[in-house]
């Protein structure tokens, strides 16, 4: 599933107020989830099958049929009920991929443009795909001096 239909999933969930809403069970969205749990964006992820998101008897019974499996993520709300997650943007297109290297990395995070991606504003993080299957912050690219594909920013 591409990136942009997952952060179309997670945006329509929080702006209809849901609780928790299901992914494919994909390394895409197995990556992005772990990094927005991880800056605060969701309450919790737990894996599921299409009827039920906490029965780990049935997620193991549907290893035969991957279909059936699902990531559901529960949404993280503040005190006066708006979601955290506020925006989710895809920088990247398959028509139009965009790579920075660490340099360029270095200039988005610090509030400068690079090539034509505007600047993370406060409470924005930037997610960079790695490979095939790493998923990485932005900001910790820049400490360990890599580059990759932007994704995705998320506010």
């Amino acid at each position: 599933m591409p990136v942009h239909d997952i952060l179309t999933i997670l945006q329509n969930g929080a702006r209809a107020r849901l609780r928790s809403v299901p992914l494919p069970y994909t390394s895409s969205s197995l990556g992005l989830t772990s990094i927005l749990l991880q800056h605060g964006f969701i309450h919790r992820a737990t894996r599921g099958t299409l009827a039920s998101p906490a029965d780990p008897r049935a997620f193991a019974a549907a290893a035969s049929s991957p279909a059936s499996r699902r990531l559901w993520v529960d949404l993280k709300y503040s005190t006066d009920d708006r979601p955290v997650l506020g925006h989710a943007r895809s920088v990247s297109k398959p028509s139009r991929r965009i790579w920075l290297d660490a340099r360029e990395l270095l200039r988005l995070v610090t509030g400068r443009r690079a090539q034509f991606v505007s600047p993370l504003q406060l409470g924005e993080i930037a997610i960079e795909k790695r490979g095939i299957e790493e998923w990485i912050e932005a900001r910790e690219a820049v400490g360990r001096g890599v580059g990759g594909e932007v994704v995705a920013r998320i506010g």
